[in-house]
């Protein structure tokens, strides 16, 4: 049996999952889109490695919101 933290957990890990996957898709097979400049003259590469650097804090919190503690859960009635 899988507890409920778990699968919140692996749910999130997979979103962040498909994002890098992208990341690194991009990266690898158009190279050219990573060079764009499109904010300030930060290259895309730059701005979306940020980008993902602030998902995983966002993910990680929101586990931190959602997530129960089974002891918690325990001492209510």
């Amino acid at each position: 049996m899988v507890s409920p933290n778990a699968r919140l957990g692996l749910v999130l890990f997979a979103v962040y999952v498909v994002f890098y996957t992208v990341f690194v898709m991009v990266s690898a097979f158009a190279p050219q889109t990573m060079e764009a400049t499109p904010f300030g003259g930060v290259s895309l590469a730059i701005t979306s490695g940020a980008a993902l650097i602030a998902l995983a804090m966002v993910l990680a919190a929101i586990y931190g919101v959602l997530a129960k503690n089974p002891k918690d859960s325990e001492a209510q009635p």
